[in-house]
């Protein structure tokens, strides 16, 4: 049976989020909701807006078998990556950052301004490919 052929009330329906209300995600910060499976229904594909404090850490984790891709709205961001945390990056406003499926990594914002990002990921749930790697804490300056 294809979406077509099904009744009006189970085809799939075009929505628009409102990024109004967060949520507190396993890596630290909180999320504004955005496209996922709990708000859409999305099957491939999770999309959020994420604001960093200035301060903000994130805990190190990684996301299993799940790519990344960011865009830096405003503001700068620093992340350390890589099996134990030893390759660094700053994406600032304008650019965009991708993190393989089953990286390491652990963002910050080191600067006096929020930093905000729109994050897109290819699993279609906000937190499910999320593993946490406390081994990593102490890796990276504090």
């Amino acid at each position: 049976m294809t979406a077509s052929s099904l009744p009006s009330s189970d085809r799939p329906q075009c929505r628009i989020i409102r990024p109004v209300s967060t949520y507190d995600g396993k890596q630290g910060f909180s999320y504004f909701q955005g496209i996922a499976r709990e708000t859409v229904g999305a099957s491939g594909i999770c999309m959020h807006l994420l604001t960093i404090p200035p301060g903000g850490r994130a805990k190190a984790h990684l996301h299993e078998n799940h790519e990344t891709a960011i865009y830096v709205v405003s503001g700068v961001s620093g992340t350390w990556w890589g099996e134990r945390l030893e390759h660094h990056e700053t994406v600032a406003a304008g650019e965009l950052f991708y993190i393989p499926a089953g990286v390491p990594h652990l963002p910050y914002n080191s600067g006096s301004e929020p930093c905000v990002a729109v994050i897109a990921r290819t699993d279609p749930n906000e937190q499910e490919s999320v593993v946490l790697r406390p081994d990593l804490e102490a890796l990276v300056p504090g």
